[in-house]
C-alpha cells in the first residue's frame, strides 16, 4: 500500500509538529499566502495564545493548566484554583513572635523596647538626681539654664519629672517660659533679645574678642545688626522660616549688606543647637 494517497502530501502541524495528510491545492494555497499549516483547530487556536502550560504550584495538586503572560507576571507561584491558592498561601505564613517589653516581658503595643511611658521611665538609667545635677552643672559653666535641646538626658527629664520646666524648677532655678519672650543679659551686660544671643554674646566675651550690639547698618537706621566686630557684622536669624514678617526684615538686611559689600555672617539655630559650631562659623575671629 503505498504511503502517499492520491492527491496528497505529507506536512507536519506547525504547532504540535505531528505529520498528517494535507491536498496538494491546500498546499499550495499556503505556500502561495504565507500560511501556516495546522492538523487540527485547536493546533491553530493555541498557537494564536500567549500563554504558557503551567504545573499547579500546590504540591498536593499538580494539575496542569493553561495561564496568560499577563496572569504569570502577578506572582511567582501559579494556581489551577482559588482553593489550592489559599491552602498554600496559608500553609507558607507564619506568624511573626511578639516584641516583648525588656522590663515586664508584656506584648509591646507601641514603640520598640517598652510597653508603656511608666515601664521607660522605670528603664531609663538616669534618675532624678542625675538629671538635677547635670542641670546644674551646665548652669555653673555657662551661668544661665540649659535649653531642652541642649540635653542629652532631655526625654528621661520629661518622664522623671513630667515636663522640662519642672525638672528646672527641681534643680532650683526658673525656667523660661518662652524661648525669645524673655530679654537676656550676657557676661559683659550686653542685653540680649534671646538667650541664643546670649550663647553669642558669652562666646565672644569668653574669648576677649570686642563686640559691639544692636549697631545700625551705615546710611540706614531702620535696620541694626545683632553684633558688630570691626568689619564683620553677625547676624542671627532665630525665626528663619517661621514668620513671614520676619523672613522679610532678613531678606531686607542682607540685600543692604549685599549692597554695601558688607562682610556679614549668619547665623541660624542650627549653628548653636543641639551642639554649636560657633567655632567653625566665627573661626575668623579667633586669633
Amino acid at each position: 500500500m503505498p504511503d502517499q494517497k492520491p492527491n496528497r502530501v505529507k506536512v507536519n502541524c506547525y504547532y504540535c509538529r505531528k505529520t498528517y495528510y494535507r491536498s496538494n491545492r491546500r498546499v499550495n494555497e499556503s505556500k502561495k499566502f504565507g500560511w501556516k499549516s495546522f492538523c487540527s483547530i485547536i493546533c491553530q487556536s493555541l498557537s494564536r495564545s500567549s500563554g504558557v502550560i503551567k504545573v499547579c504550584s500546590n504540591a498536593n495538586c499538580n494539575n496542569i493548566f493553561y495561564r496568560t503572560l499577563s496572569d504569570i507576571r502577578k506572582t511567582k507561584l501559579s494556581f489551577c484554583s482559588s482553593s489550592c491558592a489559599a491552602k498554600t498561601h496559608n500553609f507558607l505564613r507564619i506568624p511573626k513572635p511578639k516584641k516583648k517589653c525588656i522590663l515586664c516581658n508584656n506584648d509591646l503595643k507601641y514603640g520598640n523596647k517598652y510597653c508603656s511611658s511608666k515601664c521607660q521611665a522605670q528603664g531609663l538609667s538616669t534618675t532624678k538626681d542625675q538629671i538635677v545635677k547635670s542641670i546644674q552643672n551646665f548652669y555653673f559653666i555657662n551661668k544661665r539654664i540649659p535649653l531642652k535641646v541642649e540635653m542629652g538626658n532631655y526625654k528621661s527629664a520629661r518622664l522623671r519629672f513630667g515636663t522640662w520646666n519642672k525638672a528646672i524648677i527641681a534643680a532650683g532655678y526658673k525656667p523660661n517660659p518662652e524661648l525669645f519672650a524673655k530679654k537676656q543679659f550676657a557676661l559683659d551686660g550686653h542685653k540680649c533679645d534671646s538667650i541664643a544671643e546670649k550663647i553669642i554674646d558669652d562666646w565672644l566675651f569668653r574669648r576677649g574678642i570686642l563686640h559691639n550690639r544692636s549697631v545700625a547698618y551705615p546710611n540706614n537706621e531702620k535696620y541694626t545688626a545683632d553684633f558688630v566686630i570691626g568689619d564683620i557684622w553677625i547676624e542671627y536669624f532665630g525665626l528663619s522660616g517661621n514668620l513671614k514678617r520676619y523672613d522679610y526684615l532678613k531678606n531686607r538686611k542682607i540685600k543692604i549688606a549685599n549692597k554695601l559689600k558688607l562682610n556679614l555672617i549668619k547665623l541660624y539655630p542650627k549653628d548653636l543647637f543641639p551642639k554649636g559650631n560657633l567655632n567653625e562659623k566665627l573661626i575668623m575671629l579667633i586669633k
